[in-house]
């Protein structure tokens, strides 16, 4: 940090201008004060970072000096020096907010240690400070930071469509944060002091998911022994985000389909249709086109729910939100652990500027909370980076018999090393590597040709 300046109040003479030596000694830069009523119109003229007060002083003493302190300068902190130390004393000053107690007669060192720690503290409070500004500049609803310019035009179109109560499709890879999008969307419609609800489509039986988006009456089956209303119908005036929702069965994509065109829902075992008000939102992390000309998801729903689609881009397609990104979740999971890591060092932000990210966001974020997590001191090393992150940094020409691979050889390995980092993913890895899925079968079923005819 900068200069740092301390203020010092004491009545007595000689204690005020040894302290003042020994700081200025360390560099600090220094306003001696002899009583309490001069350290406030001090405090009123300039900044300090830290301030050091005696307790017992004539008129102004040492609490008044505190409470001055927090009013007029509430990130400055204040250590008490006295000679008339108790217990009772000390715990009132910490209670008031001072950052320590030193009673008389102190050690030099252990003064230089306390403020030494108090300007540590205030050091962090500032970088903490100066990252969440920075990062608030780029922040957009509900948690979705971006300075890409594709992202932007996301939000501005999100923000058009939220009020007109449109079915929404949201589509991208796992990870890209969909579901913030679905968020924002309900936030910034006129349904936002409505209930917000989520489902996970491919997380249930076709029959469990009927049951959580429809609910049951009563008797409908064996265990059921009260009416459920279900997600649908309990978001009513709200809005129901469908994750993942190209995991439906075909004969539930029928009743989805007659909630979006009738405005009702069927519970299981009932009747009688029961009139619901709710906005569809969904997503997925697959091609709808493709699953509708396989067959395995139904047009007439496709269009229904894509009246407007929001196609997130990954994270690798948006660098610049990176550094952005890491620093937000290095302040949640500081604040979170209790740890006072405020930096990412600058071989860190190379190796993440240069990764891939098949997990996207989500990844990002599990690497930040790692990172948090392992670090010893104030910065996150490579060291605190998960192996597959090192490794990238490493990669290289690797001879193959004693000559230098070919240009086949050396994409082919390339290719391999990206499907490991996917877990055998194409889709992913054809992302990654800027072709398309057919593209990357291709070649794979080529070098398959390849290795036959060699063996």
């Amino acid at each position: 940090m900068m200069e740092a300046a301390l203020l010092i109040v004491d009545d007595e003479e000689i204690a005020l201008r040894n302290l003042q030596h020994v700081m200025e000694r360390e560099g600090y830069r220094v306003v001696a004060c002899p009583g309490g009523a001069e350290a406030v119109k001090q405090l009123k003229k300039q900044k300090f970072d830290v301030v050091l007060t005696d307790l017992r002083m004539e008129g102004v003493d040492g609490m008044d000096v505190l409470k001055e302190s927090r009013n007029l300068q509430p990130n400055a902190e204040v250590i008490f020096i006295t000679g008339y130390a108790t217990a009772e004393s000390a715990v009132q000053a910490l209670k008031h907010g001072a950052f320590y107690y030193i009673a008389k007669p102190f050690r030099l060192d252990e003064v230089r240690k306390v403020v030494a720690e108090a300007l540590a503290k205030v050091s962090l409070r500032r970088e903490n400070e100066s990252l969440r500004n920075e990062i608030e500049k780029y922040r957009d609803g509900e948690g979705i930071i971006t300075q890409d310019v594709e992202m932007q035009r996301l939000l501005d179109i999100a923000r058009q469509i939220a009020p007109t109560d449109c079915s929404v499709l949201v589509s991208g890879e796992s990870g890209t944060g969909k579901e913030l999008f679905a968020r924002y969307l309900h936030q910034q419609s006129n349904r936002r002091d409505g209930p917000y609800t989520a489902i996970n489509c491919g997380a249930f039986s076709e029959e469990l998911l009927a049951n959580e988006l429809f609910g049951h009456e009563k008797g409908a089956f064996t265990g059921a022994t009260a009416l459920k209303k279900g997600l649908v119908e309990v978001s009513s005036g709200g809005t129901l985000f469908l994750d993942e929702v190209t995991e439906m069965t075909t004969s539930m994509q029928v009743k989805l389909l007659r909630v979006l065109q009738e405005k009702e829902v069927l519970r299981v075992g009932g009747t009688r249709p029961v009139k619901c008000d709710v906005r569809i939102i969904a997503a997925t992390n697959r091609d709808v086109a493709e699953t509708v000309k396989d067959g395995s998801f139904r047009e007439d729903l496709y269009f229904r729910l894509n009246v407007v689609n929001l196609h997130i881009p990954p994270l690798a397609s948006r660098k610049g939100d990176i550094p952005l990104l890491a620093r937000h979740f290095l302040l949640k999971y500081a604040k979170r652990m209790q740890k006072s890591v405020t930096r990412i060092s600058d071989e860190v932000m190379t190796m993440l500027m240069d990764y891939a990210f098949p997990g996207n966001v989500r990844e990002l974020e599990n690497i930040l909370e790692r990172g948090v997590a392992m670090a010893q001191g104030d910065t996150i090393e490579v060291s605190h980076l998960p192996d597959s992150i090192q490794k990238t940094g490493v990669f290289s020409f690797r001879k193959i018999e004693g000559r230098l691979p070919t240009l086949g050889e050396q994409e082919m390995e390339y290719i391999q090393r990206v499907l490991t980092e996917v877990d055998g993913n194409q889709t992913a890895a054809a992302q990654i590597l800027g072709i398309n899925r057919a593209s990357l079968w291709r070649k794979l079923k080529a070098r398959q040709e390849t290795n036959k005819q060699g063996s």
